[in-house]
């Protein structure tokens, strides 16, 4: 008679040893977890192994350099290039009318060769032209910033203020830089500070705009907890406003200058006088048009170099949410 023997639920059955020669599940599954693991382990050390090889190789580090410098370099070049190539082409068509780039260069080298001469008051150098206008520049340009940084402040700050001058200025900003300048004239009696008037009125509409903004974008968090402190006004503008405000003031002030040093070129055009915009005027009466291309170059250079160095102030002054 064959008996069954059963198992309750909650009872082992009793199994058979297993052979030494078969591996148990148990330990089959763990080898292979092992291996696994081993494998993966190895294959993170090797990426890591390579990552490290490819940051730290020599010839990769110079290759990634060169490749950033001609990055940087390649697109000036080229375009610096191109320009030099429809110019030689303009020069050709116009039958030399419009001298040609070697041509230009070769008299660029005579007059820098002695930039600050000087033969009489209406004969001088490049560089006594440039340090005319310049000096120009910054005296109507700082008195623009005297009055106009702290305008700004006020017209942001009350909104009396604001509603009594955004019309005046809605309606003075388009007007010509250029036709101040007869008033300026008017008012003065003389060109010298007819040109400062003009670059006056021209770069104070900037400094006014920006520095108003900036003050209206203070978080109001920041004047309630100052009204909460009972803050003084100076303190307000010394420890709130002031450094909040800075970017958008140093972004008035780039523009202040950019928009001057275009106006005064056209100005001392109009004026007359040692300049680097009465120079040009001097040597198209002189139908010197080599001179005239000098000139031009010579404007955009020391435009570029005055962005430059402002673009450098703001950034060393501006927080870096709002430099990226």
């Amino acid at each position: 008679m064959v008996s069954a023997v059963f198992h309750g639920p909650f009872e082992a059955p009793t199994l058979t040893a297993p052979s030494s020669s078969s591996p148990q599940p148990h330990n089959a599954l763990k080898s292979i977890a092992d291996k696994d693991h081993s494998t993966l382990g190895s294959m993170e050390k090797i990426l890591k192994n390579d990552e490290l090889k490819a940051t730290t190789a020599p010839g990769n580090h110079w290759s990634g350099k060169s490749r950033d410098f001609w990055t940087a370099v390649l697109p000036p070049v080229m375009g610096l290039v191109l320009l030099i190539g429809i110019w030689a082409i303009v020069s050709i068509s116009t039958s030399s009318s419009i001298p040609s780039p070697l041509e230009t260069w070769k008299q660029a080298l005579v007059i820098f060769a002695d930039p600050f001469y000087r033969k009489g008051p209406n004969d001088q150098g490049v560089g006594w032209n440039v340090l005319m206008s310049l000096e120009r520049v910054a005296l109507g340009f700082g008195l623009a910033a005297v009055v106009g940084i702290p305008a700004g402040f006020a017209i942001g700050r009350f909104e009396f203020l604001s509603r009594m001058f955004n019309p005046l200025i809605s309606l003075l900003r388009p007007v010509s830089p250029l036709a101040w300048l007869p008033i300026g004239l008017l008012v003065f009696k003389g060109a010298n500070p007819a040109a400062i008037w003009t670059i006056f009125i021209c770069s104070i509409w900037p400094m006014i705009i920006n520095t108003a903004v900036g003050v209206q974008r203070v978080p109001q968090d920041y004047m309630n907890v100052a009204r909460v402190l009972n803050l003084s006004e100076w303190k307000i503008l010394t420890k709130i406003l002031f450094p909040s405000v800075l970017p958008y003031m140093l972004t008035g002030v780039r523009l202040a200058v950019g928009t001057a040093w275009l106006v005064i070129v056209a100005a001392e055009m109009l004026t007359g006088g040692v300049g680097i915009g009465f120079w040009v005027w001097d040597e198209w009466n002189n139908l010197n048009v080599k001179n005239i291309i000098i000139a031009i170059f010579v404007i955009g250079i020391v435009g570029l170099i005055l962005e430059y160095a402002l673009i450098k102030i703001a950034t060393a002054f501006t927080f870096e949410e709002v430099k990226s």
